[in-house]
């Protein structure tokens, strides 16, 4: 998959592409269903397959002191849409000219001047250009009148219940990943490097690695069976553990972190890309009175999350 971060002068091999647009926060089933009828047309037409984002997302743009709301910043969004078959991701940067460009100049200036679309697909909600000016109803018409094709997806339910990032993003603050799994159609996963912590855990026979949430939305705070993901490097691949997530009120911290605690492992992980991915909720975060109690309820949450994990089977 190649990334692109301009409309500007792309190369000849890149134009003539068919595009999904959205932000596709947490790429979950709906967007899944937007970007497979995006590749079945790309397929037809024998041209590459794109995907059209903005980075940062506009929401981060536009009100930049709200908390972090993200399902899958950048990187994890490039890599499930690597993994879906996408060609080309067109990550423009959102900045003040892109959000005072009106509806008909977006489509001008970026869809038909810049990336030379044949065709576009975007779901029913799609919304774009100055103050959201332009719909779904719009794009269509503008793809009408300037002789590019244009498809819209309907929503996406099931069992009445709309595939959407916000749904998501609710079900993870309730302690539920398993119910935003069914909806994002693979586990939610946090990916961040993981950096040097207080060492406490490797003192009480315990240790984990620690990873900040950065631009990550903030799960419901606890205790939660895991696996950990190493792309390369001496220990690539899968392994299974436990994960507190929260702000460590028995050491009376504050700041909000994920620790991970990996099952019969050994080895320097600091600097390492890591990818969480949340299986289980298995209890709230609690204050211990005192290192002892707080060891032997490490020990029931490891044995927990271990029967959690070895019923859910191997990562093929």
């Amino acid at each position: 998959m190649q990334i692109i971060r301009h409309h500007e002068h792309i190369a000849p091999g890149l134009r003539g592409a068919v595009y999904a647009l959205g932000n596709f926060d947490g790429v979950h089933l709906g967007h899944q269903q937007v970007i497979g009828k995006a590749a079945a047309i790309a397929a037809e037409l024998g041209v590459p397959l794109g995907v059209l984002v903005f980075e940062p997302h506009p929401q981060q743009f536009f009100f930049p002191d709200r908390p972090f709301f993200r399902l899958t910043p950048f990187r994890a969004k490039a890599r499930l849409l690597d993994r879906l078959g996408v060609d080309i991701l067109a990550a423009l940067p959102f900045d003040e000219k892109m959000s005072q460009r009106l509806a008909p100049e977006f489509v001008h200036d970026v869809l038909i001047d810049g990336f030379h679309a044949v065709h576009v697909v975007a779901g029913y909600d799609f919304r774009f250009g100055k103050g959201r000016g332009g719909d779904a109803a719009a794009l269509s018409y503008m793809g009408e009148m300037e002789g590019f094709g244009v498809s819209i997806v309907d929503e996406v339910q099931e069992d009445g219940v709309t595939f959407s990032s916000t749904r998501i993003r609710e079900l993870l603050a309730k302690g539920d990943p398993g119910g935003a799994a069914q909806l994002l159609g693979h586990w939610w996963t946090v990916e961040t490097h993981i950096k040097q912590g207080d060492q406490r855990g490797r003192t009480i026979g315990f240790p984990t690695a620690n990873l900040p949430l950065e631009d990550h939305v903030e799960p419901a705070l606890g205790v939660y069976a895991v696996r950990i993901e190493f792309e390369d490097g001496p220990h690539k691949g899968v392994h299974d553990g436990v994960a507190n997530v929260g702000r460590r009120p028995t050491f009376d911290k504050q700041d909000v972190l994920l620790e991970v605690h990996i099952f019969d492992f050994e080895g320097d992980l600091y600097g390492t890309h890591a990818a969480v991915s949340f299986i289980e909720y298995l209890r709230p975060e609690r204050k211990f009175g005192g290192l002892d109690s707080l060891k032997a309820q490490i020990a029931k949450d490891s044995e927990r999350a271990r029967e959690v994990l070895a019923a859910l089977g191997k990562v093929a």
